[in-house]
């Protein structure tokens, strides 16, 4: 099982969700799509990372915007950094993650993949309605029906559910990754032992 706990707003996350779907394919198994609300999180048990934003050490701010361009160009994708708007309020395009995901999560990537498109490619704010409405035309999402389904409450609950659920399993961040409920791990960069993981667990299986 390869359970992945995503928000959008997070250009490590991009690039995660962007390498981790073929990983799933190679090995053979199924990604459990999850998405979360990171702000909540950081305000629970990683508050470090507003103190890093408003305090950054420049020798090592310089070097993680080298990092991202070069994960970014190894992985063919545009990442702006930072955006325009930045941190931007996720908790709509979030929602829309959940209510699409109700359905399946084929319907649910593509949006999503619209949404860090829009916003890390683009450089537009995906908390404005708007820029909703033209990441739902995009994803082939009718986009009445979207903001009529990210204003229901079960919607809004389940968003919540899932970011207290990966607190507490001991993620502190996005993206937090399971192999088989247990096994986590954090980060783009951590690709390569997600892979030996879930073949482990496939020989296992055998």
């Amino acid at each position: 099982m390869l359970e992945f706990f995503f928000d959008c707003s997070s250009p490590w996350t991009y690039l995660a969700f962007h390498n981790i779907q073929p990983l799933a394919r190679e090995v053979g198994v199924e990604i459990s799509w999850r998405p979360i609300l990171v702000g909540g999180i950081f305000n629970t048990v990683n508050p470090s990372v507003y103190a890093s934003r408003e305090t950054p050490v420049p020798l090592k701010a310089r070097y993680m915007k080298k990092d991202l361009a070069d994960w970014a160009r190894s992985a063919g994708l545009a990442i702006k950094m930072p955006p325009t708007v930045f941190p931007v309020n996720s908790v709509k395009a979030m929602r829309g993650c959940i209510w699409l995901g109700q359905e399946s999560g084929e319907r649910m990537v593509p949006f999503a993949r619209a949404v860090f498109e829009t916003y890390w490619g683009d450089d537009k704010d995906i908390s404005q309605d708007s820029v909703l409405t033209g990441i739902c035309k995009k994803a082939g999402v009718d986009h009445v029906k979207f903001f009529d389904g990210i204003g229901q409450q079960a919607i809004k609950d389940q968003l919540k559910a899932n970011t207290d659920e990966v607190m507490a399993r001991g993620g502190f961040g996005s993206p937090t990754i399971f192999v088989d409920k247990t096994d986590m791990y954090f980060g783009n960069d951590r690709m390569p032992l997600i892979r030996e993981a879930l073949e482990r667990a496939k020989a296992r299986a055998a």
